[in-house]
């Protein structure tokens, strides 16, 4: 046991990047940096998106950092609850209040994984499977259908199980507009990667669907197989998920949204979810996860890691997804960019489409310091 597991500071820093995955576009994340008084350091991700949100995740993380100072990080239920209490005003399960809690809580787990010498996935109690699944997660961006499906179909012949396909975003694809093209774009995707090969697909903010629209299309792509349907009526809308569960058997998937396991359980007890998306830098981190994760389980849910964002929540999303019953694979995006590969000196990935089982103390990565301060904003 180590002598002085005692919290010396808290850092926040927020950082903008380039996404390659997402058209290039600038992300912007706020990285947690806190160091023990014995000198080791852990590392949390606050996944903010957008810069104005990364900021004020940084305003957050500063004001609730002498709450967390002194404490021991071995501590990590009792700062977590401490932090959720303090933010009764602000936050109370929504918001920038859980997306900060998050890189506080992630960097804790990883500094006490680091004292203890041993892993975040054996404090997590170990994994309950031998091997995790990978897919890609991308956006479709050309213009032609025939380009996308040849792009697709490239990263899944690396042996990646399956790809979700985000509609709806920047570039020219134009998906989740028009049904024929919606409809041919499944139909070469999934002739191009292949027998074996998943497909799901995931509408954006930009689609806006009404009932009847989402009824059609996902009778149409369960018909093709498609795998699930991710917010084809966005986040939050339990009697039109009803209607579409009566009209059809696809798998419907969504929640990724949701900022507390408090949101996950609400969505569940719908009952019109499959598949719940959950994302360690806004869930409320680690703890968060694990809460919301076993809600999923004990409700015969698929929880899925939305590990979209940088190689820190890549790293704890995969310990997580290792550990939980309720995630039997993992999202990869197909193309890095610093962010993901410069950013640590071990970035997950894949060996011919399972997820390597996380080595090391804490989250087993070691964070490159002169790229973050590069990436600061």
């Amino acid at each position: 046991m180590p002598r002085n597991t005692a919290v010396r500071s808290v850092e926040a820093i927020p950082v903008s990047y380039r996404e390659p995955t997402d058209h290039n576009r600038f992300r912007s994340v706020c990285l947690v940096k806190i160091t023990g008084e014995d000198g080791q350091v852990g590392w949390g991700e606050c996944c903010a998106y957008f810069t104005e949100a990364a900021l004020a995740a940084a305003k957050i993380v500063e004001g609730m950092a002498p709450m967390v100072v002194g404490q021991s990080a071995l501590h990590t239920e009792k700062i977590w609850h401490a932090l959720r209490k303090h933010s009764w005003w602000y936050g109370t399960g929504a918001g920038i209040a859980s997306i900060a809690i998050s890189g506080i809580d992630i960097a804790l787990w990883d500094l006490k994984g680091k004292m203890l010498g041993v892993s975040v996935l054996d404090l997590l109690g170990g994994p309950v499977r031998d091997e995790l699944p990978a897919i890609a997660s991308l956006h479709g961006t050309k213009a032609r259908i025939e380009d996308m499906a040849e792009e697709i179909a490239g990263h899944t012949a690396t042996g990646l199980h399956g790809a979700k396909v985000g509609f709806g975003k920047y570039g020219n694809a134009h998906l989740g507009f028009d049904r024929d093209r919606d409809i041919a774009f499944v139909r070469q995707v999934t002739e191009a990667m292949g027998p074996g090969k998943s497909l799901m697909i995931d509408c954006g903010v930009n689609n806006f669907w009404d009932i009847p629209t989402a009824i059609g299309r996902a009778k149409a792509f369960e018909e093709m197989g498609v795998a699930w349907l991710e917010e084809p009526l966005g986040h939050d809308d339990p009697e039109g998920y009803a209607a579409l569960r009566a009209a059809t058997g696809i798998r419907i998937a969504y929640g990724e949204r949701e900022s507390t396991p408090r949101g996950v359980k609400r969505i569940v007890d719908t009952g019109t979810v499959d598949v719940i998306g959950l994302d360690p830098g806004r869930i409320e981190g680690i703890t968060g996860f694990v809460k919301a994760a076993d809600i999923c389980a004990l409700s015969r849910r698929q929880a899925n890691a939305h590990n979209f964002s940088t190689a820190i929540v890549g790293a704890a999303s995969q310990a997580l997804s290792f550990a939980s019953p309720a995630c039997n694979l993992l999202e990869l995006q197909p193309v890095y960019g610093p962010a993901q590969t410069d950013l640590v000196d071990r970035p997950i990935w894949h060996r011919n489409g399972f997820v390597d089982m996380p080595q090391g103390p804490g989250l087993g990565i070691e964070v490159n310091e002169s790229l973050v301060r590069g990436m600061a904003i």
